[in-house]
């Protein structure tokens, strides 16, 4: 018996690796099951919860915090557990912090799972829908006494000093000593039947409750979503529609394929036995290598390092060579210069000279005299330093050579270098990288690398994201910025060069969101829009045809007209579409809510094209908008062509009105300055801009005639998960 006590303890002290809380880092304390089936503490998932709705009423970020599960928390007022400890009904009805009272909109419970790290929803009923882990819970409990052996568990209910309990009441959660459990549990009574056990720490309940109908025992299994349940769940909750077992045939079978997986893993112990043996070996060879491979890195660093001292001394000796020299030059000049002075160096000499008598004499010294004389006249009349005193020449220019130290990184020509896809790549509210990998294997991951070109050629740092596919979303990126974007592949711990560099322009302000309007003005026997509402096409068909039967001389086709159907008030925007090639006439721009109903109110048979509203054939109306700013711009688009309208500031000659029609066209409005501007989406190039009046609501406008067709762009956003399934 006290070998297996022994035995016992051992066991338990080798398994305190699955007691510890993924949160907390220490051992469990009242675990609860989250629904992707892992473990964490009551505790940590209030702290959590907590956290991140802190973080979402003071910067309203969703992102500030994820990776907070990894870190100790501090402990919470209790003010704020019991808040989020309610249903998120009760909690509605309270008004939560944050949210406007009575709304109808749940408070979100989602966070990441420290263990797993994919996101769990807590659902209505919070933490209180979640299951009480008791299993987990004894474990640890037996872990706790089997630690501190020599410690005993004292008694609740005595007086100080307490006795050491010799047994503990299930039904009250308390533990006893042999005097307290007489006096508070007395022969005859209700709580003489109370169940008792050894002393212990861990009273959980005999009956396992539903969590969402709290009186109801547990007394089936969900098979769908693996999880016990009660009749009530079954009947008309959330698992009405769902296969249920009993509970005792799921005990039944889970408990045999698990005592099955651990039979077999017992029988494979000697092979366990010889991994670990080779890991330990692998691990050894690692250490090696890896110090082999460090002591590599540092010849190759040393070798640069001498590279670099030879070079840095080569440089410092030519800077001091011709400071030497220049310093030289000066000093010989500035003693020339001494010479002038009186009774000093070349006039001291002079006037020495001058006191020769003797004529002869005199005029044979005084000749080389006078030259030099001359010479040093003229220098003071135009003064000019013998040498520079700017280095400018000498400047060393390392911005290269550091750009390419800032890249080194393991190099093997066996990893091919992966190359941007252009075609499909783009920029609108995010930005879209595509790539793909020439060579015949595949890359383990890939880096993509992004940085804004400021203007004044200012070098910035480059921002990393390690990306598993050949696509990547990048966002947060500045409105009217050119980035720049590279990406290399990884195999192991070896890279290739990064590829050639894409050169994308952001849109020169945030992407405004809206779907055409079904229900303002539209004309569903003119026009047809999709059901996702991004998509209008023009139906020239019968309807023309018959209209045109009604009229015998003059008949001209009206403008169908189709709007966003939200409004802009104020601030900068920008959205974009794509015009069908086939199309014979589309006119895209903005209107404001008063130009609209009047455009929508006029007659849609037949009108003169000479009042037309913008048709374009009333030339002297289209004069005459020039100089007042109007509260619409529409352009016209058609036979695969873009045309500026006409401007007294610009050449009106038909060639340089006609441009080729874009494949994406960008709409800007400046609401507060009252500018519109329309863009080459390709290459986010400005095509025409104007003045418009925004004194009301301005709407995005769209108007065809004849065949034709406008998709919306769509915004692009995340489609794929960042991080690899367990399999």
């Amino acid at each position: 018996m006290e070998g297996d006590g022994s035995d016992s303890l051992v066991t338990i002290k080798n398994i305190e690796r699955e007691l510890i809380c993924p949160a907390c880092k220490e051992l469990f304390t009242h675990p609860l099951i989250l629904p992707c089936q892992h473990s964490i503490c009551h505790k940590c998932v209030k702290e959590l919860l907590l956290m991140l709705d802190d973080s979402f009423n003071e910067v309203g970020s969703d992102n500030s915090n994820q990776s907070s599960p990894r870190i100790r928390l501090p402990s919470p007022s209790m003010d704020k557990i019991d808040r989020i400890s309610r249903p998120a009904s009760q909690r509605r009805s309270l008004g939560w912090r944050g949210w406007k009272r009575n709304s109808l909109t749940p408070r979100t419970t989602t966070f990441p799972c420290p263990g797993c790290e994919h996101d769990v929803d807590l659902g209505e009923r919070g933490i209180n829908g979640l299951f009480r882990n008791f299993t987990l819970e004894t474990i640890v409990e037996r872990y706790r006494q089997a630690a501190r052996a020599a410690t005993a568990i004292m008694c609740d209910l005595c007086k100080p000093p307490p006795q050491e309990s010799t047994k503990s009441c299930m039904d009250c959660s308390a533990s006893y000593c042999n005097e307290c459990f007489k006096i508070y549990h007395p022969w005859g009574t209700i709580k003489a039947q109370h169940e008792y056990v050894g002393p212990t720490t861990n009273f959980r309940p005999k009956i396992l409750m539903c969590p969402e109908h709290e009186t109801e025992r547990i007394n089936m299994y969900c098979e769908l979503c693996r999880r016990p349940v009660c009749h009530l769940c079954k009947l008309g909750g959330n698992h009405s529609n769902h296969r249920v077992t009993t509970m005792s045939s799921a005990y039944k079978t889970l408990k045999e394929k698990l005592s099955k997986d651990i039979d077999y893993l017992i029988g494979k112990e000697s092979q366990v036995k010889s991994q670990i043996s080779e890991l330990n070996l692998l691990m050894k060879e690692t250490e090696c290598n890896g110090e082999r491979a460090k002591e590599e890195a540092v010849t190759h660093f040393e070798k640069l390092f001498e590279v670099l001292e030879e070079r840095k001394s080569s440089v410092l000796k030519a800077i001091d060579t011709s400071k030497k020299l220049r310093l030289d030059k000066f000093q010989t000049q500035m003693e020339e210069y001494q010479g002038l002075l009186e009774n000093s160096g070349l006039v001291g000499y002079a006037q020495e000279v001058l006191k020769e008598t003797d004529q002869s004499c005199f005029v044979q010294t005084a000749k080389q005299l006078h030259l030099r004389i001359q010479k040093a006249t003229e220098s003071l009349k135009s003064f000019r330093p013998a040498a520079q005193t700017s280095f400018e020449d000498y400047v060393v220019n390392t911005s290269k050579q550091t750009e390419l130290l800032g890249e080194l990184s393991f190099f093997s020509s066996g990893v091919d270098v992966p190359e941007i896809n252009e075609e499909q790549s783009k920029i609108y509210n995010n930005a879209l990288i595509n790539w793909y990998h020439p060579g015949k294997d595949k890359a383990d991951s890939y880096v993509l690398e992004y940085r804004k070109i400021n203007r004044d050629e200012e070098m910035l740092s480059w921002n990393e994201t390690e990306v598993f596919g050949t696509s990547k979303v990048i966002s947060d990126l500045e409105s009217n910025c050119n980035y720049a974007f590279r990406v290399r592949a990884y195999k192991g711990s070896i890279c290739s060069p990064c590829s050639r560099e894409l050169i994308l322009h952001t849109p020169p302000a945030p992407v405004f969101s809206f779907l055409f309007d079904e229900k303002c003005g539209y004309n569903n026997e003119h026009l047809l829009l999709n059901l996702k509402r991004d998509r209008v096409e023009s139906r020239a068909g019968f309807n023309l045809l018959l209209a045109a039967e009604r009229i015998q001389v003059g008949y001209y086709t009206s403008l169908d007209y189709i709007i966003g159907d939200v409004g802009i008030t104020k601030g900068k925007h920008f959205w974009a579409f794509r015009v069908e090639p086939y199309s014979y006439l589309v006119k895209v721009g903005v209107a404001s809510s008063d130009k609209l109903q009047e455009w929508l109110r006029s007659p849609r048979d037949a009108v003169s094209p000479r009042y037309e509203q913008d048709s374009g054939h009333d030339s002297g109306s289209e004069d005459a908008c020039f100089d007042s700013s109007q509260p619409f711009t529409l352009v016209t688009i058609g036979m695969k062509k873009f045309f500026i309208p006409k401007s007294p500031t610009s050449s009106n000659e038909p060639e340089n009105r006609v441009l080729p029609m874009p494949t994406s066209i960008g709409v800007f409005l400046d609401y507060d300055k009252g500018k519109v501007g329309f863009y080459d989406m390709d290459h986010m190039k400005c095509l025409y801009e104007r003045q418009v009046d925004c004194s009301h609501t301005m709407y995005p406008a769209f108007a065809l005639m004849g065949s034709g067709g406008i998709q919306l762009e769509e915004p692009i956003t995340a489609k794929y998960l960042e991080y690899q399934e367990n399999m």
